[in-house]
């Protein structure tokens, strides 16, 4: 095995990137306290191409130092909306005929390794705060909660992680279509 080369990856440049076709899917952070995860959320939605992150609440927005440091310049490509809480994102996101989901362990949750839509399904994702998840209130707004199976004893990923799983899980079966 050879580790490719820059060349080899066929990156694409910023400009191709924002002229390139999204998958119809957006992540929304709702009040995330680390700025790093943040970050970390858009380096995802850049690899995947997302149509968008929505930011919610107190949630950092760029710029800013720390969202810089690790989305390493996809802060500047990827699209991005604030909205002052998850209510007028989940409100703006229906209105675009999206279906929305939380990212939460609730009664009658549908495991990630279980859901499936069309893959031109419009799907937007909510992730919720380090601490406390997604908030009941968003959860009502939502048509569904996705959880992703765990085995060990904590039972919580890191919101970026979490986003990576859940992400990659929703671009992989559009792949596969």
């Amino acid at each position: 095995m050879q580790k490719l080369s820059m060349e080899e990856l066929n990156r694409l440049t910023p400009e191709q990137f924002r002229r390139s076709h999204k998958t119809p899917i957006v992540a929304v952070l709702e009040n995330i306290r680390s700025a790093y995860n943040v970050g970390s959320v858009f380096r995802t939605a850049d690899a995947f191409l997302l149509e968008a992150i929505y930011i919610t609440g107190y949630t950092a927005i760029p710029p800013h130092k720390e969202i810089k440091k690790t989305a390493l310049g996809a802060e500047e490509t990827v699209s991005w909306q604030h909205f002052n809480n998850a209510s007028e994102a989940i409100k703006h996101l229906k209105e675009q005929q999206y279906q929305v989901y939380a990212v939460e362990q609730v009664k009658d949750s549908i495991s990630l390794e279980k859901i499936t839509f069309d893959e031109k399904a419009k799907i937007a994702v909510v992730f919720g705060n380090e601490v406390t998840g997604v908030e009941q209130e968003t959860i009502l707004q939502c048509d569904g909660c996705i959880e992703i199976p765990q085995l060990g004893m904590k039972h919580s990923l890191n919101i970026a992680t979490a986003a990576g799983v859940v992400l990659w899980e929703l671009i992989r079966n559009r792949m596969q279509n």
